[in-house]
């Protein structure tokens, strides 16, 4: 009798025991550990993070992070974590969120435009994936990576052709590069390429034109008729004398960093750089900026006209007039100047 009272007990306590163990992991794997009030959460697993500073950033998003971290250790998720950008959704348990972080990496749309050099893309770049802006930068200036695929350090930024791309959150600086290489081989399809055929450029001189076209104008609706000036300068052997060249030349100096050139002067014309189509003819060496789509297919698809000059529209402003005599470009470019000097635009 006294026995089966032993027996009676230890089965009770082993019940209680069972009851306590089913309820801890009950709690620990199918209750809810979410603590946003937001449909989803975004965590960012960055590459080569330890457990521990992950548990950090979990900590506001989790009500719980000991039982998470229970969890995680017991299915060996602390031993072998994945980077990259995952959404936890309102309401998931600690297993719902373990599995995602294991295997549901997220993609973002990384967006670039109106960039100048090399130093505005990696700042730019640097704000939507993980790669820091220094790593891209170095990624940049790497030549022996343009020059295997046939840019030099003058052109290399014709790869990064601005557009809305598809990357995961975790990609690194070398990867993104060659992701943008891929993509400018696929930018020249086989139309783009007969039409360079067509108006007898090679893609590294309508990347350089398109550069100069970006910089001339925002206005989509005149881009074909600026492209057709230059080709029409060009065709005749004119002279570019294309100003945001010489802006460009003179940003390369001591003298002109960190400044501003709102108006283009005599001596901004009398600077000796290759860049400079006051001086030099043809194009520069090389882009003096990242053309944008519309600007290449404007080079493409340039205008057939007979306009040979343009200035900007005091009264239209952003836009251009175009004329075809110098005498009529100088009647334009005195209204120009007059509306400069009324501004008080000096320099």
């Amino acid at each position: 009798m006294y026995i089966k009272k032993i027996l009676l007990l230890i089965s009770f306590i082993g019940l209680i025991l069972l009851s306590i163990f089913s309820y801890f992991v009950y709690v620990t794997m199918f209750v809810s550990n979410t603590n946003f009030n937001n449909e989803v959460a975004y965590v960012y697993v960055y590459t080569d993070q330890t457990f521990d500073q992950l548990k950090q950033d979990l900590d506001p998003v989790l009500k719980n992070v000991n039982s998470f971290e229970r969890l995680a250790i017991r299915k060996g998720y602390d031993l072998k974590l994945k980077s990259g950008k995952f959404a936890i959704k309102k309401g998931m348990n600690n297993n719902q969120i373990i599995n995602t972080l294991r295997s549901s990496k997220l993609t973002v749309d990384v967006i670039f435009n109106n960039i100048d050099n090399e130093y505005e893309l990696a700042g730019k770049i640097s704000t939507q994936i993980e790669a820091d802006s220094l790593s891209l930068l170095n990624s940049f200036k790497d030549l022996n990576f343009f020059k295997l695929n046939g840019f030099n350090e003058y052109n290399f930024l014709s790869i990064f052709i601005p557009n809305s791309y598809n990357f995961y959150w975790d990609t690194d600086a070398t990867s993104f590069r060659s992701r943008m290489l891929k993509e400018y081989n696929l930018f020249w399809n086989d139309s783009r390429i007969r039409k360079l055929k067509q108006i007898g450029l090679t893609q590294n001189q309508v990347m350089i034109l398109a550069s100069i076209v970006t910089q001339e104008s925002k206005m989509k609706s005149e881009l074909n008729t600026i492209a057709g000036v230059y080709m029409n300068r060009l065709n005749n052997n004119w002279l570019l004398q294309a100003d945001p060249t010489v802006k460009y030349a003179a940003y390369q100096l001591p003298a002109y960093k960190n400044t501003i050139i709102r108006r283009i002067l005599y001596k901004h014309l009398k600077i000796e750089s290759k860049f400079n189509t006051y001086k030099y003819k043809g194009l520069p060496p090389g882009l003096i900026a990242v053309p944008d789509i519309s600007s290449i297919d404007a080079v493409l698809n340039f205008e057939k006209h007979k306009y040979f000059y343009f200035s900007a529209d005091p009264k239209n402003i952003g836009y251009h007039n175009f004329s075809r005599t110098l005498y009529e470009h100088n009647n334009n470019a005195k209204k120009f100047h007059k509306y400069l000097d009324a501004k008080g635009i000096k320099k």
